[in-house]
C-alpha cells in the first residue's frame, strides 16, 4: 500500500509538468498551428521564472515568498509568449514551414536558457532559489495533514497542481461552450470558411499560439521551482518532458479534460520502472528498465493507431493542422 501511495505521489507532480505543456499545445493546435517548439518554450518559461526569482532573492534585502511567485510567473509567461510570438510571426506572417520552425524553436529555447544560465551557474553544476521553491511547493494549509492517506495523495502539492486542473476545466468550457472557442475551432478546421464568415483568422492564430505558449511555459516553471526543488541545472530534462507533453496532446485527442487523467497516467507509466519491482517483489534487469521507460510513448502510438482506424470526427486533429493559410487562395 505504501509503495502504491508513493507511486501516485511521484506521478502527480510529474504529470502536472506535462499537463501544462499539453494544454498549451492543445490551444495552439485548435487554431491550426502545429508548434513542435513546446520543449523550447518550456525551457524559456522555466529559466525566465527561475532567473527572475533567483536575482530577486539575491538582490533584495528582505525577499518575500509571495513576491517570488508573482515575479516568477510573470517572467515565465512573458518569456514563453515571446517564444510563441516568434513562432507566430514566422509561420503565420511569413508562412514558414511549421514543423521546421517548431524544431528550430526547441533548439533556440534550450540554447538561450543554457547560454544565460551560465551566468547564474558561474562555474558550478547547479544553482538554487530556495525561497521561490518554498513558496511554490507550499502545501495547502489545514488540508495537507488532516485526512490521512487522502491528504498524502490529494493535498500534498504546490498550488500549481490545482491550477493545472482548474485550467483544464476552464479551457474545456471556453473551447466548447463559448463563441470564442467556436470561432477558434472554426479557424483550425477550415480557415477559409472562417474568414468568409468574418472571423479574423490571423488574430485568432496569433492569440491562440501566444496564449498556448504562455500556458506551456508554466510547465517549465513548475518543473524548476517546484518539482526540481528550485534548482537550475543544464541536464536537458525539460526537453524530454516537452516531447512527452506533445505526445500527450495526441493521447488526449485534443481535449483539455482528458489531459487531467492522461497526464497522471503518463506520470504513473513514466515511474513504472521504479515501482514495478517493489510492487511485484521481483528484480528487473537494467535493459528491462529502459524498455519500461518507453511505455508512455508506446501507449501514445497505440492510441494514434486506434484513432486512425475508428475515424471519429471528434477524436481527429483540426483539419488544417500544420497548414499555412493563404487568404488569396480562398
Amino acid at each position: 500500500m505504501s509503495n502504491l501511495i508513493a507511486w501516485i505521489i511521484r506521478a502527480i507532480p510529474f504529470g502536472t509538468i506535462i499537463m501544462f505543456g499539453s494544454m498549451g499545445e492543445i490551444v495552439t493546435e485548435k487554431s491550426g498551428n502545429l508548434n513542435l517548439g513546446v520543449p523550447g518554450i518550456m525551457y524559456l518559461g522555466g529559466f525566465a521564472g527561475f532567473a527572475s526569482s533567483y536575482y530577486y532573492e539575491k538582490l533584495s534585502p528582505d525577499p518575500k515568498g509571495w513576491v517570488c511567485v508573482i515575479i516568477a510567473l510573470t517572467a515565465a509567461i512573458l518569456a514563453s509568449m515571446l517564444g510563441g510570438l516568434i513562432f507566430s510571426f514566422l509561420t503565420i506572417t511569413l508562412r514558414a514551414n511549421q514543423n521546421v520552425t517548431g524544431l528550430a524553436l526547441t533548439t533556440f529555447g534550450q540554447g538561450v536558457a543554457n547560454f544565460f544560465g551560465v551566468f547564474i551557474l558561474n562555474g558550478s553544476s547547479y544553482s538554487s532559489a530556495p525561497l521561490a521553491n518554498a513558496a511554490f511547493a507550499k502545501k495547502m494549509p489545514f488540508l495537507s495533514s488532516k485526512f490521512g492517506v487522502i491528504s498524502k495523495t490529494v493535498f500534498s502539492y504546490g498550488f500549481l497542481v490545482y491550477v493545472a486542473v482548474i485550467l483544464a476545466v476552464v479551457l474545456h468550457y471556453v473551447l466548447n461552450k463559448t463563441r470564442v472557442g467556436l470561432n477558434l475551432r472554426a479557424v483550425g478546421e477550415n480557415p477559409g470558411t472562417a474568414d468568409a464568415a468574418g472571423i479574423n483568422v490571423t488574430r485568432y492564430k496569433y492569440l491562440a499560439t501566444c496564449l498556448g505558449a504562455g500556458i506551456s511555459g508554466i510547465g517549465g516553471l513548475y518543473y524548476v521551482l517546484d518539482y526540481n526543488q528550485g534548482i537550475w541545472a543544464t541536464t536537458g530534462q525539460i526537453e524530454a518532458l516537452g516531447w512527452l507533453a506533445v505526445a500527450l496532446v495526441i493521447f488526449t485527442t485534443w481535449k483539455p479534460l482528458n489531459a487531467i487523467w492522461g497526464a497522471y497516467l503518463f506520470g504513473m507509466l513514466y515511474w513504472l520502472y521504479q515501482f514495478l519491482p517493489s510492487l511485484l517483489g521481483i528484480k528487473v534487469a537494467s535493459y528491462v528498465t529502459d524498455l519500461i521507460q518507453m511505455v508512455p510513448y508506446v501507449v501514445t502510438i497505440i492510441v494514434l493507431v486506434v484513432i486512425s482506424f475508428r475515424k471519429k470526427k471528434e477524436n481527429q486533429p483540426p483539419e488544417s493542422l500544420g497548414l499555412s493559410y493563404f487568404r488569396e487562395e480562398r
